[in-house]
């Protein structure tokens, strides 16, 4: 009898602030399009989730969510209702149809100023209303990739301590992330093992996947060879023909290893 199936392959896509709003609409057609003739989607082999700007959720989620596509936020409150100008929180979040929330990425912190502290409280506020935080995670500095897996997984570590949930735990070193390549495979390799198996240690993050991010586009995933669970698409994903591409390498079945 055939043994059970591969777990599914994960692509995320944040569109962070590039797109105006009817842009966004139109680009989710093209990849409603695609999703609904692509095999990989079909068969359960890729799992897709788009991150809008918050005012596009609705109508994308309209769009994807019958193609079998999730949509979220790029962001979460650390707070679930009150007097938080501009904030939006998670029982909004999840009535509107958000399935995930972004939470710690390197832009936030830095341009915005959110700590370990702050990054926490928004993945336990995602956590708590039935939310998957897109958590990302990565050194700041190039090091190598021993250290740097070190560093991520006590990154990890401090950022999930006491929360219980199935996790997407995004890999983007912060020297990586708009770049005109990704780290290396082998970093790569290394740190996202590194987390998964810290990950299969703790069941009350059963369900969780690694995903790699950082200047990821097609070729990739081939590269890793399983290594990562997936992929945190950025700008190679604001041409539909690139997530396609994608989807073709994981659709297409692995060489075996001699």
């Amino acid at each position: 009898m055939p043994g059970p199936a591969a777990p599914p392959t994960v692509l995320g896509v944040s569109l962070k602030m590039y797109f105006g709003h009817h842009e966004t609409l139109n680009w989710c057609r093209r990849i409603a399009d695609t999703a609904g003739r692509h095999p990989a989607l079909a068969s359960g082999k890729a799992r897709l989730f788009v991150l809008p700007a918050f005012p596009a959720i609705v109508p994308a989620a309209g769009i994807l969510t019958p193609y079998g596509i999730a949509v979220g936020a790029q962001d979460i409150a650390t707070e679930d209702s009150g007097a938080f100008t501009g904030e939006v929180g998670g029982p909004s979040l999840r009535e509107i149809g958000c399935r995930y929330a972004e939470v710690g990425h390197a832009e936030r912190r830095r341009l915005y100023g959110e700590g370990d502290t702050f990054v926490a409280a928004k993945a336990a506020a995602a956590l708590r209303n039935g939310l998957t935080p897109v958590l990302c995670v990565g050194e700041r500095d190039r090091t190598d990739p021993d250290e740097a897996a070190a560093r991520t997984v006590a990154e990890a570590g401090r950022l999930l301590t006491g929360l219980t949930g199935a996790v997407i735990l995004a890999y983007e070193p912060q020297w990586a992330i708009g770049a005109p390549r990704p780290a290396s495979t082998e970093h790569i390799a290394t740190v996202c093992t590194a987390l998964r198996d810290w990950l299969a240690g703790r069941p009350e993050h059963a369900g969780s996947h690694v995903i790699y991010g950082g200047s990821a586009g097609p070729g990739l995933l081939s590269g890793l060879d399983g290594a990562a669970d997936g992929l945190f698409l950025g700008r190679f994903a604001h041409d539909p023909a690139q997530v396609e591409t994608i989807l073709d390498e994981i659709q297409r079945p692995r060489t075996a290893v001699a």
